[in-house]
């Protein structure tokens, strides 16, 4: 016997340990599935605290069983539990009664689920084990809970809180204590719900055992009563850990965040990537264009350290950038030109001011949160305007030769003024996609299944978004003013669609007409039992957190505005840094990028935290933003790939290459097959170019042709449901088939005046005919489709549509020079000497950025000259390159 062992001995003797309580090593109360194990327990559970969670974890109100909207067998339970009343109710129902409170041992909640009375879910438990003890202890005490005395969970302690495997097969343990409001902690592993993000990388069964599966890095998720908490798992996929890793250089916080968690997984990133493929990726990247091939020669003989970073800030002078980016924020904000066709007195404008109000404030560098501001506080009129002062402004902006813009109101009150974005349940869900990154739409209906949100926290936060207006007539104070110019303009008794078919002529004669509003006013919801919005409403609670409340005639979004500013906000902020990440690196640091659900936590917690609590450090600065992503080693890495990163898609330890997004796509084949002047102007202005164009709606766009039906193609986001899921990225078959045999690509090819090849035959005076060596044959309605298409620009300008007028005469001309007769004719190659090296070069620059290869320079000038006609050589080599996937992808 050890002294160690007599020692104990004596203390037990002595009754010094014996005499002691039984504790757990955190003090915590222990398990249920230890305290009801005794048959002899009188230990009343908590409805709230056990009996809820545990039917959860059996599978009593998931979707499968009573918590579907259908309920099973007669008798339903809230999904996923939490509303703790309704279930109360239900299992006391006097109809279909599942407890017998005189007899609690013919409760039919005890006899089911040990299969005793033919239960439809099989035997979830035993006579007599605990979980029959925990509800025929509750039972008969009476089933006891209170709505208005629920307990509130401060938190929930989950150890270890990561876990790091070394191999297959190892095993840990979770342990959940929950701590409560009133200082009670207490062992709730039993009662908690578990579940993998990915099971092939870690399994986790019903009592939170996590089993080792593959190499790489995953979450288990732990639910209880609001709570959702993630724990990380890691098993390394090399043996390059520790010690043994590689030293990597980490320029920035940046990097040293990124290879803090690559470490941990024996992650070596790739090198840096090459000068071309930064320059595309950066060019892609940031201003949505391709590079020129002037400025890839020059970036390339550039010697500079610092070459890189100067380049990323040159291009957010750009145009180009504000442009891509403000088409970001219209994808992020909804804006739909088919739900925003009532907004003006003039069709088709709606959706391009929105555009245009967000383009001004990105090129501005205006800070996000003011940005934002400006959308979410909008009202049409500024304080202390009548609704006649209005009325004037908007209609000196709207006259036709107007040189004033809605781009310089001080809001965008297009974002409330949507068809289907009138209800405040509505407004609530697209509101928390938009600025928050999450997604709510579940706790509409039911506790939240990935996070903490209830059906009441839904109710409560939708309050605020039920005060907001969007009318063709004013408020009640401008209703006078409204009354009074439709009479000068002659418009009594008009209404609607007659009334609005009037304005654009009126206001082409210089008059001031009504144009519609969007105001706040005191927010009425639903009673309960009904659908109508009619009792007033003076509080709400901000998604779970404080209450507001406000006086009559306030406009509520203010302090929701002051909410989402605060630093402690813990979605704002992080919501658009890592849409930004995610629009660099082809996933988000949270992936979707607008699911940032507790369930599914970031893959590197501590890089979002830090660009987050930096962004608002510099005060919610764009440019700033930019500059720490794109300057990082991280962003710089290159594609391919080695033994330990090879399937790493979400620690960005590489990047990953990427279809171009439609604009960007359709844009650069333009470009690629520019003349050198056009590339030139496309540089310097916007005009004409698909990533500052506003139509998104799938209607609009299947009714195009030529660039419409490319977005189509290409899968712009048509901003129907605010989800950054309205965008496609995936490659189609179709898209191929728009890439070999699409008129609109080959007319790119063969344009007039503006085009490469045609730039090509003039300088060697080789005719440019098509493979056939001819010039595209004149359609037999040329002349009628000329005249048709100047009538249609004449309307437009006489409707006050200039935009859309100017688009339709370049399509006329583009349209003329397509078929125009050649101003000189087909004859030998001049005494100039036709480049070959020199044009394919040029070829591969315009296309894919690149020099080629000596084998692929050999390969494509063999190519060119064996054609009779070597313009028709050097177009199909550019339509050989369009067609690779190096075009079409970012790398």
């Amino acid at each position: 016997m050890t002294n160690r062992f007599r020692f104990l001995l004596f203390f037990l003797g002595t009754g010094l340990l014996a005499s002691q309580p039984v504790l757990q090593a955190d003090d915590s109360q222990p398990p249920v599935t230890e305290r009801f194990a005794p048959k002899n327990v009188d230990e009343v559970p908590s409805f709230q605290r056990h009996v809820v969670p545990m039917l959860g974890r059996l599978g009593c109100n998931g979707r499968a069983c009573h918590g579907s909207f259908q309920g099973r067998g007669g008798f339903r339970l809230s999904l996923f539990g939490y509303d703790f009343q309704a279930d109360r109710d239900a299992l006391l129902d006097e109809e279909s009664p599942r407890i017998n409170l005189a007899n609690v041992n013919e409760s039919l909640v005890l006899l089911k689920p040990t299969d005793e009375d033919n239960h439809e879910g099989g035997k979830r438990y035993d006579t007599g084990g605990w979980e029959y003890q925990v509800l025929k202890n509750w039972i008969a005490a009476g089933a006891p809970f209170e709505q208005e005395n629920m307990d509130k969970l401060v938190t929930l302690e989950v150890s270890p809180s990561e876990i790091l495997f070394k191999g297959h097969g190892e095993k840990s343990q979770l342990q959940v204590v929950a701590v409560w409001e009133d200082g009670s902690r207490e062992d709730v592993t039993p009662l908690c719900r578990f579940s993998s993000n990915d099971d092939l990388i870690a399994d986790i069964d019903r009592d939170g055992l996590v089993v080792a599966g593959g190499a790489g890095d995953t979450h288990v998720v732990v639910s209880y009563d609001r709570a959702v908490v993630p724990v990380a798992v890691l098993q390394p996929v090399s043996k390059r850990v520790g010690k043994k890793y590689p030293r990597v250089a980490t320029p920035t916080r940046v990097d040293e965040l990124v290879v803090e968690k690559l470490r941990k997984l024996g992650i070596v990133p790739s090198d840096l990537c090459s000068d071309e493929q930064f320059l595309r990726r950066l060019r892609l990247d940031l201003t949505g264009t391709l590079p020129t091939p002037v400025e890839i020669e020059a970036f390339l003989a550039d010697n500079s350290p610092r070459k890189r970073s100067r380049k990323i800030d040159e291009l957010l002078q750009t145009p180009a950038y504000a442009a891509w980016w403000a088409q970001k924020l219209c994808d992020f904000t909804g804006n739909n030109d088919q739900q925003l066709t009532n907004v003006t007195p003039v069709r088709g404008r709606a959706s391009q001011e929105w555009f245009d109000w967000i383009y001004k404030r990105v090129e501005e560098n205006v800070s996000y949160d003011q940005l934002v501001s400006g959308i979410v506080t909008a009202s049409s009129r500024p304080a202390g305007m009548s609704y006649r002062e209005y009325c004037e402004m908007m209609s000196d902006i709207y006259r036709p030769g107007s040189e004033k813009s809605f781009a310089d109101l001080e809001s965008l009150p297009h974002y409330w003024a949507r068809r289907d974005f009138r209800q405040p349940a509505e407004r609530a869900i697209s509101f928390a996609y938009a600025f928050m990154g999450v997604r709510i739409q579940c706790a509409q209906c039911h506790k939240h299944p990935f996070d903490q949100w209830s059906k009441q926290d839904f109710a409560e936060f939708s309050r605020f978004f039920g005060g907001v207006v969007a009318s063709s007539q004013p408020s009640r104070e401008g209703r006078d003013e409204y009354e009074k110019i439709v009479k000068e303009l002659g418009l009594q008794g008009m209404k609607g669609n007659q009334l609005r078919r009037e304005l654009p002529a009126l206001l082409k004669q210089g008059k001031t007409i009504p144009f519609p509003e969007v105001y706040t006013t005191t927010p009425r919801m639903p009673k309960d039992g009904s659908t109508r919005s009619t009792e007033l409403v003076n509080s709400a609670r901000l998604l779970g957190e404080e209450e507001i409340q406000w006086q009559k005639g306030e406009d509520i979004r203010q302090p929701l505005m002051k909410w989402l500013e605060r630093d402690d906000n813990k979605y704002f902020a992080r919501a658009f840094v890592n849409r930004v990440w995610a629009s660099y690196f082809h996933v988000g640091i949270v992936d979707p990028p607008d699911d940032m659900s507790l369930a599914n936590p970031p893959s590197n917690q501590a890089l979002l935290d830090y660009l987050a609590e930096e962004f608002v450090a510099h005060k919610f600065d764009m440019k700033w933003l930019h500059r720490e992503i794109a300057n990082s080693r991280t962003y710089q890495l290159g594609w391919h790939t080695n033994e330990t990163n090879r399937q790493d898609q979400r620690n960005f330890s590489h990047a990953i290459p990427r279809r171009l997004p439609a604009e960007v796509a359709y844009d650069a084949m333009v470009q690629a097959t520019a003349s050198d002047q056009q590339i030139a102007e496309l540089q310097q202005s916007n005009q004409g170019r698909s990533i500052a164009m506003a139509v998104s709606s799938q209607r609009t766009l299947q009714r195009s042709t030529g660039v419409g039906y490319a977005m189509m193609v290409f899968g712009r986001s048509t901003r129907e449901s605010s989800c950054d899921c309205d965008r496609s990225d995936d490659p189609t078959l179709l898209q191929t088939v728009y890439l070999q045999n699409d008129r609109d690509l080959h007319a790119l090819l063969d344009r007039r005046g503006d085009g490469w090849l045609d730039q090509l035959a003039r300088k060697y005076k080789i005719h440019q005919g098509n493979q056939a060596g001819r010039l595209p044959p004149r359609p037999a309605n040329y002349d009628e489709r000329v005249k048709q298409l100047k009538q249609q620009v004449i309307r437009l300008r006489e409707a006050g549509n200039a935009e859309q007028a100017e688009r339709i005469a370049r399509n006329l001309a583009g349209y003329k020079k397509r078929f125009a007769e050649p101003a000189r004719t087909a004859g030998e190659e001049s005494d100039l000497a036709f480049a070959t090296e020199e044009i394919v070069s040029q070829a591969f620059l315009r296309t894919l950025s690149r020099y080629p290869s000596e084998e692929e320079l050999e390969r494509s000038v063999e190519y060119v000259n064996a054609d009779e006609n070597k313009i028709n050589g050097v177009r199909g080599l550019v339509w050989a390159l369009l067609n690779t996937k190096e075009f079409i992808v970012n790398h």
